[in-house]
Parts: C-alpha cells; structure tokens; sequence
C-alpha cells in the first residue's frame, strides 16, 4: 500500500512520469544514475486522486470549472480562489496521510524538508510549465508537511495555472500532481545553468546564472545574479558578467523558515562562484544534457554544509522550451577553412557540435 502513494526518488524511472510529474521523474532518473541529488521521496499522483475522490471534491471541482470562462480575468481568479480554497480546507484520507508522516519520519525525525510540486503537465519538452505551482522551503515537522503537501495540490487550481494550462490546451482536471518531499539544502550559492544560450540558442555554450543563497530570488528574477558563460567543448570559463546581488535566500532553523536578508557590499561587488565551481557546474549540466539527449535547464545549488567535491547538488534538470520548438535553420554550406581557423570554426559551429 506505501508504494502506491509513496516512492522514493531511488525507486523512480522515466516511466514513472504519470505517477510522481515532471519534476519527481527528473529527480528519480538523477539519482538513479548517480547524480547528486538531495534525498527524498514523491507522494503519488495516485494520493491525489484519492484526495479528489474522497467525499465529492471531484465533482465540486468539476462544478466550478464549468463556470470558468478562461478569457475572462475575474470569473479566473474566482474561479481559482473558491478551488484553492476547497482543496486546501478538504480532509485528507487518513491512511494517505499516515503514509505521508511515515515517509516524512523515516528521513530523520524533524528534518528540514522542501515540498515542491510535480505536476504531470510540467517539464515536457513542449510546455515546461516551470513555476506555475508552489513550492514551500524549510518545512519542519510531520503537521508542517501534510499541510504543505495539501497546499501544492491546492496550487494546482491557481488563477495562473488555470490560465496557463487553458492556453496550453492541457485540460484542468486532467492533470495531476505528485509532490517531492526533499532534503533542505543550506545553499551557499545557486542558480540555473542552461546547456546552450538562452539568447542565440548557440549549443557550443553553457550559460550560468548565480547568486548567495538558495536559487529561489535568481529563478523569479528578484536579484540580479551573476552571469558565467563556459565553452562547452573546451570547458572554459570566456565570459563573465559580476551582478548586483542585494539579497539571499537563506534558511532560519529557529524560525523554522526561510528568510531574505541583505547581502554586504564586499560580497555584492565580488563573484559568488570560483571559476573551478562554474566549470564543476558546467559539467555537471553537460552530464545531463547528454543523460536527457537535448538541452537542459537545471537548477544546482553548493551546500555549505557538505565537504568540496561533494558539496554541487542538482535540484531539477528540465528540457529547454524556447530554442527547442524553433525550425533548425538551414544548414550553411561548408566553407573548407583550414588550419587553426578551421578548427575554431568547427569548435564554434552549434550544428556540428557534439555534447
């Protein structure tokens, strides 16, 4: 019965995806082949169909999405506001919530854990639905995450992600969520790194973004972070843009939450990241591009509690959405260049590198 509504992240494959989402399946098919990974498990997309099931929640969301007219701003947000508010006050079934505090037990007593979403929309190569449903960070306590994991499945039904998915063509109550309950990481630095230029789609490249603090303030935009590019063949370090980093994200284990403080002068004005910890995470999003077979967007972090060498943790690899979806342009004739202009030009050219 545990592993119908829980699997660890060393149990999961690829083909678990409409069980545990985008995000679990990525994170179970990293650990699997030996990626580091914090430790956690996913709640099932079967626990929340359950969840729906029990005592007519189906089909009074389903009512209220009758009413839903997707153009109309304010019939979305009501639409989205009663939802929310119907599945995060609803009854979670007993044994699905016992399942859940066992797991949560199991990592360690009153661990610090991050319960993120995982729908089974999010992390396609064609609609990457990042950032349309909650994730809760430095949650503490059994109580804590039982009521996190009801709020993800309740974020389902935001005015955002109803609008998102109607755009989409995705369905509403179609999709499902599964939940990643994870080790916290007390991250030094993070950020993303994607294995072509976000901007010109060159694939020669690895870009990184970077700044104090767990990647949340990076990922939404709220710091300005410190851009790295790295030559993806020869694995060096040719551009690097130094940003104002005002804020960190960091964890307060007497609160028991996460909290943004200012950043010092000295550390705001300097680079986060040595050129040896861009280049480890450079590589580290090259494995996975090469483990996935197209370029990646992955989310890392260096946990100041761990040791170098062991310290670089992926949080999240998903396909790149934008490059990926234009028409590979015509490839240009050849021009037979010799000697060291032709090795720079094969080096350089994105059509005929290999990863």
């Amino acid at each position: 019965m545990t592993e119908k509504f829980i699997l660890p992240f060393d149990r999961i494959t690829a083909a678990d995806h409409d069980r545990v989402g985008g995000k679990c399946a990525s994170l179970g098919e990293m650990t699997r082949h030996g990626v580091a990974v914090p430790p956690g498990f996913a709640i099932t997309t079967e626990a929340y169909a359950e969840m729906l099931a029990h005592q007519g929640l189906h089909a009074e969301i389903a009512a209220l999405l009758d009413t839903l007219d997707p153009d109309d701003v304010v019939s979305t947000e009501r639409v989205a506001r009663n939802i929310e508010t119907r599945v995060r006050s609803h009854p979670m079934p007993a044994h699905i919530e016992q399942a859940i505090r066992d797991a949560y037990t199991a990592m360690g007593g009153d661990l610090a854990v991050a319960v993120r979403s995982s729908a089974t929309a999010e992390d396609l190569p064609d609609a990457s639905f990042a950032g349309q449903q909650d994730t809760y960070l430095w949650v503490i306590g059994a109580d804590q995450v039982v009521e996190k994991v009801r709020d993800c499945w309740g974020s389902l039904f935001t005015a955002r992600a109803i609008a998102y998915r109607a755009k989409a063509g995705l369905g509403q109550i179609e999709v499902l969520m599964s939940v990643a309950v994870q080790k916290m990481v007390n991250a030094r630095v993070a950020g993303v790194a994607m294995t072509l230029n976000p901007t010109t789609g060159d694939r020669t490249k690895i870009v990184i973004d970077a700044s104090w603090g767990l990647g949340e303030l990076v990922v939404s935009g709220v710091v300005t972070p410190d851009n790295f590019t790295v030559e993806k063949v020869l694995m060096e370090v040719i551009n690097r843009k130094i940003g104002d980093k005002h804020l960190e994200l960091v964890g307060d284990a007497t609160a028991g939450a996460t909290i943004e403080r200012p950043v010092d002068a000295d550390r705001r004005a300097s680079a986060c990241m040595t050129d040896a910890e861009v280049i480890a995470v450079a590589a580290l999003a090259k494995r996975l591009e090469k483990q996935n077979g197209c370029p990646q967007d992955v989310e890392w972090a260096i946990d100041a509690d761990l040791p170098d060498g062991e310290n670089l943790l992926a949080l999240q690899s998903r396909p790149e959405t934008v490059w990926s979806q234009k028409k590979t342009a015509a490839k240009p004739k050849a021009s037979y260049a010799v000697g060291m202009a032709g090795i720079v030009g094969t080096l350089n050219n994105p059509l005929g590198s290999k990863t």
